[in-house]
């Protein structure tokens, strides 16, 4: 098979897994995950929106930068988004008002930047929101904040120390995948501590039973999240090699 061949069909299998992974998605029983609609007083809801709008409108400059210096690197970067959209639709009930999963935005974060997957993010959330009623439309800011900024820049920023400190690739993905993932759980319980601050001890009680509570379900999916990101990553390695010397992924 010639290299021609080859990367033709390279390029099929890999839309079709991204369309199967959508499907796979789309199956999920809905309930509630993130944090669900009507969770969050409205007040709260427009702070978080206010906030992540320089994310967001940064993320489309970057995203526009990549694809235009890098054209190869669209179809590996609508592949992150079909992989954030799968992961995170993988859920387990925890604390009420919202539910534990699998982020998916720290592998994108080490790939195409922390601002990046927050237009993936609120596209993801979005769709989930609308299409399998997992979130919703006023907690989307809240929702966007955690999982597609705070989570992603915490992740980007764990890859970037193992590499200045010269760490195996696979040891920063997981580190950077496992770290975002729990971070992420982190702000959450914040926001749901500030807008629900317990009777009996305030803002700091609620925030310590909420991810004492996340913490049972969430450290697994933590870990098990930066062995997939891992094995993603290396199968990228082996079928996506240029688009990643690209981005900068693989050094020169």
């Amino acid at each position: 098979m010639t290299n021609v061949t080859r990367s033709k069909t390279e390029r099929v299998l890999f839309i079709a897994g991204t369309v199967a992974a959508l499907l796979f998605g789309m199956t999920v029983a809905s309930s509630a995950m993130h944090i669900m609609e009507g969770y969050l007083p409205l007040n709260y809801c427009i702070i978080w929106g206010a906030i992540c709008v320089p994310f967001f409108i940064t993320g489309l400059f970057s995203i526009k930068r990549t694809v235009t210096q890098h054209r190869k690197t669209l179809l590996l970067l609508v592949m992150m988004g079909a992989y954030v959209f799968v992961l995170s639709a993988l859920k387990i009930p925890s604390v009420t008002g919202s539910s534990s999963h699998p982020t998916g935005t720290g592998l994108g974060a080490i790939l195409f930047g922390p601002t990046a997957m927050c237009v993936i993010g609120v596209i993801v959330l979005l769709f989930q929101a609308l299409l399998l009623a997992h979130g919703g439309l006023t907690t989307l800011g809240a929702n966007t904040f955690s999982m597609a900024i705070a989570g992603p820049f915490l992740a980007f920023g764990v890859f970037l120390i193992c590499k200045k400190l010269h760490a195996p690739k696979s040891l920063g993905v997981f580190l950077a995948a496992c770290l975002g993932d729990l971070f992420t759980y982190c702000i959450t319980s914040v926001q749901l501590a500030l807008a629900h601050p317990s009777q009996v001890g305030g803002f700091a009680a609620s925030l310590a039973e909420f991810m004492g509570i996340f913490a049972v379900t969430q450290i697994p999916l933590a870990v098990i999240e930066g062995l997939i990101a891992v094995v993603v990553m290396k199968a990228l390695e082996s079928y996506a090699k240029p688009e990643l010397t690209e981005l900068g992924y693989l050094g020169v």
